[in-house]
């Protein structure tokens, strides 16, 4: 397990220009950035130990942060 969060600007470093491009111009997107912000933080406060969480939560959690990585990768790469 892994204590650091996985920021999506970490996660896709090439692609931070069109991230910003994309949150300025596209409601929908920024909306998955800041919904990706929440349980990525979510998940690192749960490792963490600051709100601890089951394992069923937890697992719900990723795969919720797992979705969104993937729309947000999509939505990148068809800009």
């Amino acid at each position: 397990m892994s204590n650091t969060p996985h920021e999506i600007q970490d996660e896709f470093p090439e692609l931070v220009g069109k991230m910003h491009e994309l949150k300025a111009s596209d409601e929908r997107f920024a909306q998955l950035l800041e919904d990706y912000r929440e349980i990525n933080r979510g998940i690192h406060r749960a490792e963490t130990e600051v709100e601890p969480v089951g394992d069923a939560q937890m697992e719900t959690m990723r795969k919720q942060r797992m979705v969104l990585k993937d729309e947000i990768y999509g939505m990148l790469t068809k800009a």
